[in-house]
């Protein structure tokens, strides 16, 4: 057996161009071969995300339709009640969830009442056992050292897309801002969960600067979120063109090969994707996917469970190790019922 793809930190421009511009199929073998050293092929992690405060976002991101400027069909929802927010959770678990993410349409954390509450959502979600995750906005150290003691265990913060482009899609925070919030997040000890969007408008030059500062953090994110833009009407990018798939294989295997230990999660999306090029996708090094009844990821449509437990078994995976007793005993089902 060969010895597993070493960590690296210190990739070039070029470096990274020249793997996501090899062909396709050897860019996916390569990919394929690196996830094998050091992951368990046959396992995707599920993760259910739930919007616990939704709509009225001040901020002016172009393709989100939680922002309070653009007239869209997203309803403004309050912060939920901490039972109902549990009882999401240990849903999702039941449903084979291993990681349960809470989303707040929030610029920034502040030091009150909701966020207090959202410290005692993570404390319930982590005593079912899951990992817990959070994307609330922008946080400062203080409020990320609270987030640990309470157990939380990552935080998501995306870069969107590159440093160059990033201010044609959002204009009230900067890229540095961004990075300035993972920072805080390392320095609190929590992982973290950042990625990207593609079918912005950017150049693949874009997306190979993005991936340029994911993996020469001096640690790479646990977790890389790869994520096709859903459109939302209403919303600047509203006619953007579907984002083609083979692209997002094309960034998944990349992401897999630079930062081989990595979680590289299949995210916003998979609703136009058939299961064809979700294999192909898994096959390119994902191993995860958010999953839940078939309601909303965030705010956007997601395939339902039984539709994902079906894709699974299709092709041969599993929920990842860990999961509850129930989640286990429900997908030997599928098997058995085949």
């Amino acid at each position: 057996m060969r010895d597993k793809t070493k960590l690296r930190n210190d990739w070039t421009k070029q470096e990274i161009e020249e793997i996501y511009n090899l062909p396709l199929l050897e860019l996916i073998y390569k990919a394929a071969t690196v996830h094998r050293e050091w992951h368990n092929a046959e396992e995707v992690q599920m993760s259910t995300l739930l919007s616990i405060k939704t709509g009225g976002c001040p901020e002016d991101c172009s393709y989100c339709g939680q922002a309070a400027r653009y007239q869209t069909n997203i309803k403004v929802q309050a912060l939920l009640p901490t039972e109902q927010v549990i009882a999401h959770a240990q849903k999702a678990k039941d449903n084979g969830s291993s990681r349960f993410c809470m989303a707040a349409a929030w610029r920034e954390v502040r030091n009150n009442r909701d966020f207090d509450r959202v410290i005692d959502m993570v404390k319930g979600v982590n005593e079912l056992g899951m990992e817990v995750c959070c994307t609330l906005g922008m946080l400062t150290e203080e409020q990320a050292i609270r987030l640990q003691e309470a157990g939380l265990y990552a935080y998501n913060h995306n870069l969107d897309t590159s440093e160059q482009y990033y201010e044609e899609i959002i204009s009230t925070r900067t890229f540095d801002n961004r990075i300035n919030t993972i920072n805080n997040v390392r320095k609190a000890g929590i992982t973290v969960c950042s990625g990207g969007i593609i079918g912005l408008g950017e150049t693949h030059g874009d997306r190979i600067s993005m991936l340029l500062t994911l993996s020469n953090m001096p640690k790479h994110p646990e977790s890389v979120p790869i994520n096709a833009l859903a459109r939302v009407e209403g919303t600047p990018l509203q006619d953007n063109e579907k984002t083609n798939t083979w692209e997002m294989v094309r960034m998944i295997a990349t992401a897999r090969i630079i930062m081989p230990s990595s979680m590289v999660r299949l995210s916003a999306g998979r609703i136009e994707m058939t299961e064809f090029e979700q294999g192909w996708c898994f096959m390119a090094g994902a191993n995860s996917i958010f999953t839940g009844e078939r309601e909303t990821l965030l705010v956007t449509p997601n395939p339902g469970v039984s539709e994902d437990m079906q894709m699974l078994q299709n092709l041969g995976l599993k929920p990842m190790k860990g999961q509850s007793e129930k989640a286990t005993e429900q997908f030997e089902t599928w098997n058995a019922n085949l």
